[in-house]
């Protein structure tokens, strides 16, 4: 795990692991526009919270690039997810761009409804086409600018994790350390 310090007394934490057991209020479903939750993270979400997650999420389909919605997150020790499309329909490849508008979007809902922690995968990454690497970086000058006391970008895999970290780095410098009592997974 690292942690990098943001703006407001801000943090930024990468972590390894799966994103369903984090340890937060909210965890972020990088979805498609029809909400339906196939692979990827999306299909882990709805094995690990149940089926009610897709379907709360599909009564608000369609649900634009840029925009996100969120639900009660069933099972999970998260209270919410937020589902924030990086694609139209399901195994699109994407822009960056779209990874960018998602965590905007994202992050956004965290403050609106109003949670101290979020936790996001790599948006766009997997199905969408887009290296962990760049999606961090433009995750974390997102971060940056917005979001909840506490941003936890999960990366699945250590490989994945070493990209994040890498790209994370890129875009805000050395990390600066983790609170000693920080603990993101069960």
């Amino acid at each position: 795990m690292e942690c990098f310090s943001l703006p407001g007394g801000r943090l930024l934490v990468v972590a390894e692991g799966d994103i369903t057991r984090a340890r937060v209020d909210a965890i972020v479903n990088a979805a498609n526009s029809l909400m339906i939750m196939g692979g990827g993270v999306a299909g882990a979400i709805k094995r690990a919270g149940g089926r009610e997650i897709e379907e709360e999420a599909m009564r608000h389909a369609p649900v634009p690039v840029g925009e996100a919605i969120a639900t009660t997150a069933g099972r999970l020790p998260a209270r919410y997810v937020i589902h924030a499309p990086t694609m139209e329909r399901p195994a699109m490849r994407i822009p960056l761009e779209n990874a960018v508008k998602a965590t905007r979007a994202a992050l956004r809902k965290a403050v609106e409804l109003g949670v101290e922690s979020v936790a996001l995968p790599a948006m766009g990454a997997g199905v969408g086409g887009l290296g962990v690497r760049e999606v961090a970086r433009a995750m974390a000058r997102v971060a940056r600018d917005e979001g909840p006391r506490l941003v936890v970008l999960v990366a699945y895999g250590e490989g994945a994790y070493r990209e994040m970290v890498e790209g994370v780095r890129e875009a805000l410098g050395d990390p600066t350390g983790c609170p000693a009592d920080l603990r993101v997974f069960q």
